[in-house]
């Protein structure tokens, strides 16, 4: 067994926290293609040394994290953690000061746009669902879809067979079937967040940053959604940014508490709930 096969095996397996930048680096020892995505050691993505300031304030402080491919991670911390500007990171709104933003092991988020990363297959969806509500919920996803979106190609597109399969599978996801031809505007707020993540989901994507999506829904609808997002885990990789502690309670294996940018603790959410640190910063007593 050679040298650099060697380092891979006693790498294999540490994925977290300070170890995402050892198993790149034994990733990258081999011939890549810089962009396709490489999840080889079963991480999607990893942070590592984040530091971004506005200003003279240190939005995000050396931020170290790494989510395995699959995953549904939630994020939690107060106001102020850095929760926002992290996923600004990841999806290239926000440059960061220093430090390294990978998407698997050989896409380097810091050289491509948003809308180069939303291509490359990671979407955002925020708190305040953005549908087109004068169209159906079929036109919707249909709009939303990933093809080639030119003036001519728009013009004389029809959809195929298997496209037509492609949104009525995803209706079927997000429990919208039933109102496929209603127009978007007239959903209650909970089905305007399935209709966003499966516009989400009609891009293909391969992580999913949703920030606070169970905010304004009734207890019902907040039920559904944690359905919906245990089903998605695996096939796709989630990150989920909620305050709501009865949510992440359905839904959640592993949790990561930010505070001033940084990671306060990381486990299950048990483990993190009884972490004095984060009760003292964050939940209370």
């Amino acid at each position: 067994m050679n040298a650099a096969a060697t380092t891979a095996e006693k790498n294999e397996g540490h994925m977290s926290g300070g170890q995402g930048l050892t198993d790149r680096a034994v990733g990258l020892e081999r011939p890549v293609d810089s962009t396709k995505l490489d999840t080889t050691h079963g991480v999607i993505l990893y942070l590592e040394d984040i530091t971004v300031t506005f200003d003279g304030f240190r939005a995000i402080n050396k931020l170290n994290i790494a989510i395995d491919r699959g995953e549904l991670r939630c994020i939690i911390g107060p106001n102020g953690a850095g929760k926002t500007t992290m996923m600004d990171v990841i999806t290239g709104k926000t440059r960061p000061d220093s430090g390294t933003a990978f998407f698997g092991q050989t896409i380097d988020l810091s050289k491509l746009n948003e809308a180069q990363i939303a291509h490359a297959g990671i979407g955002r969806k925020f708190q305040k669902p953005t549908v087109f509500e004068h169209l159906s919920v079929f036109e919707n996803l249909e709009l939303a879809m990933k093809t080639d979106k030119g003036i001519w190609t728009s013009l004389f597109f029809k959809l195929s067979g298997a496209q037509r399969d492609h949104i009525g599978e995803t209706l079927e996801i997000i429990n919208l079937k039933d109102q496929a031809h209603r127009p978007a505007g007239l959903l209650s707020h909970g089905q305007k967040q399935w209709l966003e993540i499966g516009m989400l989901l009609m891009q293909e994507p391969q992580l999913l940053l949703l920030d606070e999506p169970a905010a304004g829904m009734t207890d019902e609808e907040t039920a559904r959604s944690g359905e919906l997002f245990l089903s998605l885990a695996g096939k796709y990789t989630l990150v989920v940014v909620e305050h709501d502690m009865d949510f992440i309670k359905q839904i959640s294996k592993k949790v990561t508490c930010l505070h001033e940018g940084s990671v306060l603790a990381e486990g299950t959410l048990e483990q993190v709930q009884n972490d004095e640190r984060v009760i003292e910063v964050y939940l209370g007593r």
